[in-house]
């Protein structure tokens, strides 16, 4: 039975926001600068039918608030906001429209697509100028009421793991699962599949320590795709930065969550989320009215200064949420708070990081989230990963982030890609990206590891896709092909798309494996995109943000192939390579100034006879050879001396190592990788095949070394 709520509430507390329940009853507290009244709406257990209807009280430091005495968690609720409707000066307050508590820690039921949703009326002559009286409560899911929930963390401690050993996977909680056969139906795709043995398995035999989940707060399924038949898959699209994507947890409990990231902890296995808090779902001017629209538009979004009917779109997805003031960016740092203590969540990759440093003036790497982000003690201690980017003016700042923060770092993945792809005069960007990026973020005491190296990430060609696509396959986009990146730095190798010839197999085989190698060897923090390891592709569509399909769902039946086996054991042994060799980790930047071991310096560049790079070989076109030798003192006492020779050229090529007294031991070979040749030593001179690696460490003498396991 539905209880006899009063007919007024009780006065409660501004703080904290949100709905709190305190064992007696529930606290509402919601921001507002503007509006003229709040009104809270409850509604039945299915969330269809609202049964009380209350005013918020009390109006504290702009935040409506009151008390509901006997409520408890699991009460589903929504606000109701009065207020001026005046687009024109930024005013879009509308009450027959339900709204989305902010600070919602779940949400009951889904959106459901009607023109009631839209607080103007769709179809009037003046468009968002006009209003609309139809109620939405019926198309708008529900809040529910947290606590009551307590979780039992027992002895989990966060992984820690250092920068410096740090080997993320980029992953999709539904596309990760969704096709396994070898779990059970009801977890595919939820997060019950994330805690699987044979998932956490996986994932350490790899050598992955992060696990980057996309989007795993709730988020709308855009109207236009819907229409069109296709979906919201990436879940770029938020709804609600407090609550989890409700279809990602099989039987609707937080705890749920909770219990894949203690067995991925056990595991040793960090869990970083990616977050959105540039923009929302509710879009431009034109867009639906959800929550933050309808509860202060004016507050918390950017709009055009004297032009307060439009939105500022510096993140091409309709509009830009204001972290200048003081509310939106405390939302903010409430939500991330929220996912670190309450979920034990290890980091954060912050969709369009540069979009969050905006100030009225542009781009500021001293902007109030990132002075607020650094000070705060509980987030201060988590990854935090910027994509250093968006589409506004001045968008791109890769390497202008303060200390503290990781960047993508998509001139690694573009000269990479350059690179293993035979384009001339690559060497010297080439030897930037595996020595960390020293251009970018050697200062004010950043460290290699600042730069988050990728060759490929959801947004993009998969790796197979990168070496068998020249052009862009995105018709099922619905976009006339238009959408997703035009030049993707990508080459065919003779036929666009799958070939059974086998010379093209085995170009697209060496290339994919000298890139792997690139990334897991060079300074830095590696990023694998999940299914790169076993040849996962989706068609030539690199902009896959719609296909919630086989297209974008990993394809774990490749592991059933030897190609695809050897593919993940390759990666693996990348991995366990790194593991061994600090000289390859190295988190300090190297300036050949210091000689770990007697006439060696910590870093040095060779051309393909063996000798000191010169501006001249630098500069030449026609070679392509590219030798790095690194040198440091382990932790543990000794040298870590190991060289690494890159042939991106379409021929092999003879190469000599740099003198020195000693013996070189074969590590790698990507040509190669599991053949006879492992653990031995390597004569001075030697071929290379042609797109290929070679990996080896200096030893005193001439005894084999076995690869780490």
């Amino acid at each position: 039975m539905t209880p006899p709520w009063p007919a007024t509430l009780h006065a409660g507390r501004p703080y904290p926001l949100g709905a709190t329940w305190d064992g007696l009853g529930v606290n509402f507290a919601v921001f507002s600068a503007h509006a003229q009244r709040i009104d809270l709406c409850i509604f039945d257990k299915a969330g269809r039918r609202e049964v009380a209807r209350m005013c918020l009280p009390e109006y504290t430091d702009e935040v409506w608030h009151g008390y509901l005495p006997d409520a408890r968690p699991g009460l589903l609720y929504g606000f109701r906001a009065f207020g001026p409707y005046d687009p024109l000066r930024g005013h879009r307050f509308n009450p027959h429209k339900l709204l989305l508590d902010p600070y919602a820690r779940g949400l009951h039921g889904a959106l459901v697509w009607s023109d009631a949703l839209f607080g103007y009326r769709i179809g009037a002559q003046r468009g968002d100028l006009s209003f609309d009286r139809r109620d939405s409560g019926q198309a708008m899911p529900k809040c529910v009421v947290g606590g009551g929930e307590a979780c039992e963390w027992g002895d989990d401690r966060p992984p820690g793991v250092p920068w410096g050993q740090s080997v993320i996977m980029e992953a999709h909680v539904r596309g990760m699962s969704i096709l396994r056969e070898d779990m059970p139906v009801a977890e595919r795709g939820t997060f019950r599949a994330l805690s699987h043995p044979r998932t956490l398995d996986y994932l350490v035999k790899l050598g992955v320590t992060s696990l980057e989940l996309m989007p795993v707060q709730a988020f709308a399924r855009d109207r236009f795709l819907l229409e069109r038949g296709l979906t919201n898959y990436w879940g770029y699209s938020t709804l609600g930065f407090f609550a989890p994507h409700a279809a990602y947890l099989s039987d609707g409990s937080l705890h749920e969550m909770r219990v894949a990231i203690r067995h991925l902890h056990a595991a040793g296995i960090e869990v970083i989320l990616d977050v959105v808090y540039n923009h929302t779902c509710e879009g431009n001017e034109l867009g639906p009215t959800l929550s933050w629209r309808g509860l202060d538009n004016a507050s918390y979004y950017r709009l055009v200064p004297s032009d307060e009917r439009h939105f500022i779109n510096d993140t091409g997805c309709g509009n830009t949420l204001n972290l200048s003031h003081p509310r939106v960016l405390q939302m903010v740092m409430d939500s991330l708070r929220y996912w670190a203590t309450e979920f034990h969540v290890d980091g954060f990759r912050f969709d369009l990081g540069t979009t969050l440093a905006r100030e009225s003036y542009g781009f500021d790497p001293c902007s109030g989230f990132f002075d607020a982000l650094r000070q705060d003690p509980v987030l201060c201690r988590c990854k935090l990963v910027m994509e250093p980017w968006d589409p506004g003016p001045g968008g791109y700042q890769l390497g202008n982030f303060p200390p503290g923060l990781a960047e993508w770092n998509n001139r690694f993945r573009d000269t990479t890609r350059r690179f293993w792809r035979g384009d001339a005069l690559q060497r010297g960007d080439m030897a930037v990206r595996l020595s960390g990026s020293g251009d970018l973020f050697d200062r004010r005491g950043r460290r290699p590891t600042a730069s988050i190296n990728f060759v490929t990430a959801h947004d993009g060609f998969t790796l197979m896709d990168q070496v068998s696509y020249a052009e862009r396959h995105n018709t099922e986009n619905g976009e006339n092909g238009q959408d997703g990146h035009a030049d993707n730095l990508s080459a065919n190798w003779g036929v666009e798309g799958p070939t059974s010839d086998p010379a093209i197999t085995h170009a697209r085989a060496l290339v994919r494996r000298g890139m792997l190698a690139t990334l897991l060897l060079a300074q830095g923090t590696p990023m694998l995109l999940a299914g790169d390891e076993f040849g996962q592709t989706q068609h030539g569509n690199n902009n896959a943000y719609c296909q919630d399909n086989a297209t974008s769902w990993l394809d774990w039946s490749l592991l059933e192939h030897p190609q695809g086996r050897a593919m993940r054991d390759y990666v693996a042994r990348l991995t366990a390579l790194r593991r061994a060799h600090p000289s390859v980790r190295g988190d300090t930047f190297w300036h050949a100034r210091h000689c770990p071991s007697p006439d060696i310096t910590d870093i040095s560049w060779h051309a393909a006879d063996g000798t000191a790079m010169t501006p001249e070989r630098w500069n030449d076109p026609n070679d392509r050879v590219l030798g790095l030798r690194r040198a440091c003192r382990c932790p543990g006492g000794g040298t870590d001396i190991t060289f690494l020779l890159l042939n991106p050229g379409f021929q092999e090529a003879t190469c000599t190592l740099p003198e020195a007294e000693g013996a070189w031991v074969l590590l790698l070979d990507s040509a190669d990788p599991f053949g006879p040749l492992m653990g031995m030593e390597v004569p001075r001179t030697f071929r290379v095949a042609a797109s290929s690696v070679q990996f080896m460490s200096f030893t005193p003498h001439s005894v084999a070394k076995e690869i780490p396991s």
